[in-house]
């Protein structure tokens, strides 16, 4: 879905509404003198025409904006825009609920004629009629609204469960105008299914930012603990319901080659093409998003520091697939675009696009892959198929892949154009302009400290503490150091570094364990890090900091006001956990 921009900014967008509001319809003078909560509202002759129903709307410019989240169903915003207009509204003094009035009766033939401007644009959600026109008018995303126009908002609102609850419902109830049939109710309550209903099970373990669609990351103690995170606690960002593949029937469709389009089975993909198999990290472009909050509120999922993890992927190479299917270097094509089989209740997939040096680089390890950690892929990691773009942020590795296309363009997706860029601090939801800012492809160099938590208690009887995290850097560049302090940044120590593979040297008595460096530009998988130092005399407690140097020598900004930005990507301030020292 669009994303909006729900913020408390854009209601001096619409206060025109307020005064229009307050101006009755014809045939609505009555409501003058009804009593109202928050908004009056008066029912009608019964007639399926644009004066059906109609009624005084006296709602606050606010909930007009927050109802374009709730239809658009762009989850995380609207959670941000309902939680602080919830508290506004828990300040304010409200109007005892009038008597209910009995409601006209519309049949659904009726309310589909009702789907655009002309005719007044009317949706139903559980055998309630509503009429959202004056909403429509002044929004920039009306369109996308006007897909549900004349229908139900269930399989929109089901997209999002933060839309289930009873202050959302209550803002809706301001825009009802009549009741759907009984007939059509129980016609209705029999297709508006629920779109998550075949999702696979997570592990419990995992720490669910949103149930619909599922996003989670594990406990940020798993991720130090295993070079290679275990399947089940790889971290989950899905943009959608997960579609049921079967892969027997599976095609990959691939377009804009010179000979024409390709369409490969899963069979073809793993016969006719060398196997090839790549370790790389994971990291979702919201990664420590939790952080930014802290400085300012920003839209999206309040990942904390695991929504990051890394695998061994196994495929067939995206350029040898290309090359066969006759592409020739050189002419226009400068974008390979990719497209889901994830798709919204309008058939709207999931999308994303690299730039085609990146695809056909022998260095790049682009994968169509078939296999994680030596297994299938699992449903909620893009079975039978899914890109990995190693080096790359998260939102371009596509899964359950339907289609490529070789094209001059970027792919037109939300997820690509209006989505996952990064922007100014000063930036704001009615300045910010998504055309003004690349797709984020590569990634900062990162790390974080992932014991001890936040808030642990350490016993100065064993005189020393140990402090484990990962460290991670975009476009295949080593973390060639990461540095811990135990006193907030004042005084630093160098921490031991653990990759993938590593060799022991003799030296003297004692055995040094080295890691060996990947290729020069192919350092796509993380360095885990570990320090073990005496705990400082005297000190009650710790603030512990972590930066890591990646080896073009970029490193984390200490602070994260500087990087801020409205949607709370690209968080890699120096990660600081404050741990208490106890004397007994």
């Amino acid at each position: 879905m669009l994303l909006f921009r729900h913020c408390p900014e854009f209601t001096s967008r619409i206060g025109l509404l307020k005064t229009q509001r307050f101006q009755p319809r014809p045939g609505a003078a009555s409501a003058l003198a009804v009593c109202a909560r928050w908004g009056s509202s008066s029912g009608s002759d019964g007639g399926g025409g644009r004066d059906s129903g109609q009624y005084l709307r006296g709602r606050t410019p606010s909930w007009s904006h927050l109802f374009a989240g709730l239809l658009a169903g762009t989850g995380a915003v609207l959670a941000y825009s309902l939680h602080q207009n919830k508290a506004e509204r828990a300040a304010t003094t409200v109007q005892p609920v009038c008597d209910a009035h009995k409601f006209p009766i519309y049949s659904q033939e009726e309310v589909k004629k009702h789907r655009g401007l002309a005719e007044g644009v009317w949706v139903t959600y559980k055998g309630g009629v509503y009429d959202i026109t004056d909403f429509v008018a002044v929004h920039p995303g009306g369109s996308k609204i006007l897909l549900a126009a004349g229908g139900a908002l269930e399989p929109f609102w089901a997209m999002y469960a933060v839309h289930n609850q009873e202050h959302v419902l209550e803002i809706l109830a301001e825009y009802k105008v009549g009741e759907l049939s009984p007939e059509d109710q129980r016609q209705e309550a029999t297709t508006c299914s629920d779109p998550y209903s075949n999702d696979p099970p997570r592990h419990p373990a995992l720490r669910v930012n949103s149930q619909k669609p599922f996003n989670g990351e594990p406990p940020s103690e798993i991720l130090s603990e295993n070079y290679i995170t275990p399947t089940a606690f790889f971290f989950k960002r899905n943009h959608l319901p997960v579609p049921k593949v079967d892969p027997g029937t599976y095609r990959l469709q691939i377009e804009g080659l010179p000979n024409g389009p390709v369409s490969l089975s899963l069979e073809e993909l793993k016969s006719r093409f060398p196997k090839h198999k790549v370790t790389a990290t994971l990291q979702c472009a919201g990664n420590r998003r939790s952080d930014m909050n802290q400085v300012k509120q920003v839209k999206g999922l309040n990942w904390g520091i695991a929504a990051i993890s890394n695998a061994t992927w196994t495929g067939a190479r995206l350029r040898d697939v290309l090359l066969e299917g006759g592409y020739a270097p050189g002419g226009t094509t400068h974008h390979v675009q990719f497209e889901g089989l994830d798709k919204d209740v309008t058939g709207t997939t999931y999308g994303a696009s690299i730039p085609v040096g990146k695809a056909l680089s022998e260095e790049g390890d682009v994968l169509l892959a078939y296999e994680m950690n030596g297994e299938a892929l699992p449903a909620d990691h893009g079975f039978p198929v899914r890109v990995v773009v190693p080096g790359t942020v998260g939102a371009r590795n596509v899964k359950w892949l339907g289609k490529i296309v070789l094209s001059e363009d970027e792919s037109t997706s939300h997820w690509q154009q209006n989505d996952y860029k990064g922007f100014s601090p000063a930036t704001d939801w009615d300045t910010v302009d998504f055309k003004s800012a690349p797709a984020i492809q590569e990634l900062p160099v990162q790390s974080a400290i992932t014991q001890p938590a936040e808030g642990a208690v350490v016993d100065r009887s064993m005189e020393e503490v140990t402090v484990k995290g990962y460290a991670w850097s975009g476009g295949g560049r080593e973390v060639v150091r990461v540095d811990v302090s135990l006193d907030g940044g004042r005084t630093w120590q160098v921490a031991q570094l653990r990759g993938g593979e590593e060799e022991e040297e003799e030296e003297g008595e004692e055995r040094q364990v080295n890691v060996v460096s990947p290729p020069p530009g192919r350092a796509w998988a993380w360095k885990l890090w570990e320090l073990t130092a005496p705990l400082p005399e005297d000190a009650r407690e710790l603030e512990i900091v972590c930066k890591a140097v990646d080896s073009s020598y970029n490193m984390q900004p200490d602070t994260v006001a500087p990087i801020w930005n409205l949607r709370g990507v690209l968080s890699n301030a120096w990660h600081r956990v404050r741990v208490t020292v106890s004397e007994d």
